[in-house]
């Protein structure tokens, strides 16, 4: 049994369950409440609609169904639903029975429920239309009034089309209608206010303005109570005359969604039925508050038990979901699972069984069976709330093939440490620590919050607090902090200043003899020459930094070659490889170590250089190839370099044929041999299969692994093909990757320079001024400093160096040894199901 370790995933072991048909609910629960098995189907070539376990799914279907609605409706009524977690509802197995008296529980609730919605929506309505009559019998008073004033101003149909909805009424009334006489009909109701315009607009096209109309707005709040939605209504009342056109309007009033209340002409009936109404508004009034509070009491019964309810109806549905996977051995009535789980659970898998026997007081015990086979596991790294952001930002690139070198355990430093490379400020990195602490001692509250920008910085909190800490160590040797020097330990430079210094005139700095202890010395701030010493120190910084990680990158290729047994692609990729690289960017790095160590300006007692000026390492890589084993004197930077480099670039040259044809000539003389032998294909490509052989497919007993792996035949030629892309991808790689680690002085360079510039751009243009108005300008320029520098230097920058650190550990560091085919362990786990399921 293999150690666990972060370096590998966990070793994994194919089982087999003998369940007995009265225990396989409560068993596969408690695997649930473990979640250590990945169970395999069994039955995929069995429809959906045709397994075993269809019925009870459909039960807890209809069951969620219901607790849904119940979840609606607490909403609604803005009730709290409580918590699940409490003593009266333990994580079990639930009984057939106490399953059954739960769903006839949500039955009634349900039943009960939707009467009480019910008779609450009809009452409701009736309070409505009584309300409505209510502001139509108050407005249509006036409007009787003013109709009767101005009825021999309503004028007749027109047959012009451009005729108005009423007659001027200052040019007074037409013959016609004067000596009409008309009897008046009236059309009255309440309408949207939303589609007040329009049903103007129709009845003065559909009528030609044969019409008289009044409209008023209804002040008091009108609920529709089939949607909860306030709406704004308006009461209105048409006069006109004719029965065909009464019922024109009403059909026009109707499409359009209004409510029609027939009024009487006479003031003594509509007063009377103005009091009935009042009157009947006070009875509904008083019935809908106890019908709400019944309801209302009904809803927070039901919120006490919900969220216990869901988790035992989303458990039992998922169990019976995971026995749909498994097979029914009907001569010994059990089902038989297979899954994948780790090698070292398997005795906490076992104490489970025992344990679910013993409760359940059944006299034939579930067996499990660790079976042997060459089928590839899934991969399953353990973590912690430490390591599963950093294990996070790996699975994102791709999932380890299983027991390979995992990439997430240096990435707990690497990660942090090249983005501070490219963030390396004090005060910056300070900020950034301070809110990851803050992160983590809150933990527990803070994972509540809902919000998905904040869980995913949440779930990043330990990265962003490594992130800080190596953020303030390159910041000390960057000595930065906001762009300021940081004047920790003696100096090694001293200015003479002479009397009467003007500024204009550039002095020189004299070395005292001191070393400066740690980082660089805050002298060169504020110098002529400091962005020249700094370019310089960061870019080749940036290539040994490159060239290190590559280099262990590589290392691992190593490791993955000897854990897999694979001789030949240490010998066939490994040593050509490393080689390659460290005779052209290993020796580039020395050289840069080497032209550090050297004091190129020393003189000789007489005065005289000892040492020709140092040469740039970019020319001496061009000419290492062009001209092999030939040095200029003056760019020469050490004794024998010429027969070195020679030797160097040999190395490298025999290493390109070394990688494309070893491999593939191997494994061609590898396949010879299994097929002389007698094999089709070579022993470690052997054919994976799993089965139990003791019993025969009518007993129902070939229920495991049998889903055979067919490889491809052995193809030199394409065996070839690969080889030569993988050979020239590596070499141009070593190149480009190489390239690709100069952003991390491009982004220190950018994020140092901009934040000097906001600096003198805020703080440092305020503390120019003087007096009360330096003072106010102090605090305004302080606030946008601070402002800029959380939101632009920390949250933009901080974000851009994040993703270039990514890109770095995906695209030049894993592509040196980590393959990335593997699929993840995902075991049936009740307390992921809930998670995923509340998380929608």
């Amino acid at each position: 049994m293999a150690e666990s370790t972060f370096f590998r995933s966990e070793e994994m072991s194919l089982i087999q369950l003998y369940i007995p048909a009265e225990v396989a609910q409560p068993t596969v629960a408690e695997l649930g409440e473990l979640g250590l098995v990945q169970f395999r189907d069994l039955n995929p070539d069995v429809n959906a609609f045709q397994r075993a376990f269809v019925g009870e799914i459909r039960r807890f279907d209809e069951m969620e169904r219901q607790l849904r609605f119940f979840t609606s409706q607490i909403e609604k009524a803005e009730i709290r639903i409580h918590s699940s977690h409490t003593p009266a509802y333990p994580s079990r197995a639930r009984s057939r029975q106490e399953l059954d008296d739960l769903e006839e529980r949500l039955s009634e609730h349900e039943t009960r429920l939707l009467q009480m919605n019910n008779s609450h929506e009809t009452m409701q309505r009736r309070y409505l239309e009584l309300t409505e009559l209510k502001h139509v019998l108050r407005e249509t008073a006036d409007f009787f009034q003013e109709a009767a004033s101005h009825q021999e101003d309503i004028r007749h149909s027109f047959d012009e089309p451009t005729a108005p909805l009423l007659d001027d009424l200052e040019t007074g009334p037409s013959q016609e209608s004067q000596g009409a006489g008309l009897q008046l009909g009236n059309v009255t109701g309440v309408i949207p206010r939303s589609k007040m315009q329009t049903f103007e607009r129709i009845l003065w096209r559909s009528l030609r303005g044969n019409l008289y109309m009044n409209t008023a707005e209804i002040e008091e709040l009108v609920i529709d109570p089939s949607t909860d939605v306030v709406v704004e209504k308006n009461v209105f009342i048409i006069f006109a005359h004719g029965r065909e056109i009464l019922n024109k309007i009403r059909k026009i009033a109707e499409s359009l969604g209004a409510t029609l209340y027939p009024i009487d002409s006479s003031m003594d009936r509509r007063r009377e039925a103005l009091m009935d109404t009042m009157r009947h508004i006070e009875e509904f009034n008083s019935v809908l508050i106890n019908t709400t509070q019944t309801r209302r009491q009904e809803l927070m019964r039901i919120s006490e038990n919900l969220a216990a309810w869901m988790t035992i109806v989303r458990k039992e549905k998922a169990t019976y979901h995971t026995m749909n996977l498994f097979n029914y051995d009907i001569n010994r009535k059990c089902l038989i699972a297979e899954g994948w789980c780790p090698t070292n659970e398997i005795n906490n898998i076992q104490i489970a069984l025992r344990a679910v026997t013993d409760r359940s007081g059944s006299m034939v015990p579930s067996i499990l069976n660790e079976l042997r086979t060459h089928k590839e596991p899934p991969t399953f790294h353990k973590t912690n709330k430490f390591t599963s952001g950093f294990q996070a930002i790996v699975d994102a690139y791709g999932m380890a093939r299983y027991r390979e070198v995992n990439p997430g355990l240096f990435t707990i430093i690497s990660f942090p440490f090249l983005f501070a490379v490219m963030f390396g400020d004090v005060g910056h990195g300070l900020l950034v620590l301070i809110a990851a602490a803050w992160l983590v001692m809150n933990e527990r509250k803070l994972a509540r919050v809902d919000g998905e920008m904040f869980q995913m910085v949440f779930g990043g909190r330990y990265i962003l607090l490594l992130m800080g800490a190596f953020s303030i160590f390159t910041g000390l040797m960057y000595n930065d902090i906001f762009s300021k020097a940081l004047p920790l330990f003696q100096t090694g430079w001293h200015f003479n200043v002479p009397e009467g210094y003007d500024g204009k005139t550039i002095l020189v700095a004299e070395p005292t003899g001191h070393t400066y202890l740690f980082g660089i010395d805050y002298t060169w701030h504020g110098t002529e020459n400091y962005l020249l010493f700094t370019n310089s120190y960061k870019m080749k910084m940036s290539v040994i930094l490159g060239v290190v990680h590559m280099s262990f990158g590589l290392c691992m290729l190593y490791y993955n070659a000897k854990f897999f047994r694979k001789p030949i692609d240490i010998y066939g990729g490994f040593i050509p490889q490393i080689l390659f690289m460290e005779c052209l960017f290993g020796y580039l790095t020395l050289m840069i170590l080497y032209k550090w160590s050297v004091n190129w300006f020393e003189t000789d007692a007489a005065g005289h250089a000892i040492r020709n000026s140092p040469p740039s390492l970019l020319n001496t890589m061009i000419y290492m190839f062009l001209s092999p084993g030939t040095i200029n004197e003056g760019d020469r930077l050490y004794a024998g370099q010429g027969f070195i480099q020679g030797v160097l670039v040999l190395i490298a040259l025999i290493c390109i044929p070394w990688m494309l044809f070893l491999k593939p000539y191997y494994l061609k003389w590898e396949h010879n041999q299994a097929r002389s032998m007698g094999y089709h294909q070579p022993s470690e490509n052997h054919v994976r299969i799993s089965t139990d052989s003791n019993h025969s497919e009518e007993a129902g007993g070939a229920v495991v692994a049998e889903d055979v792996e067919h490889e491809e035949e052995f193809d030199f030629g394409e065996e070839m093909i690969h080889q030569v892309i993988h050979t020239i991808d590596f070499s141009l790689s070593c190149i480009s990757n190489t390239a690709s680690y100069l952003r991390l002085w491009a982004l220190s360079l950018a994020h140092a320079q901009l934040s000097e510039v906001l600096w003198s751009m805020t703080l440092g243009m305020a503390w120019s001024f003087t007096g009360t108005f330096g003072a106010i300008m102090t605090v305004i320029m302080f606030a946008g400093w601070f402002s800029l520098t959380v939101g632009i230097l920390i949250g933009m920058e901080g974000l851009s160096a994040f993703l270039h650190a990514l890109r770095l550990h995906w695209v030049e560091f894993n592509n040196k040894f980590y393959q990335a085919t593997g699929y993840p362990f995902e075991p049936f786990s009740f307390s992921a199901i809930l998670a995923a399921t509340d998380s929608v």
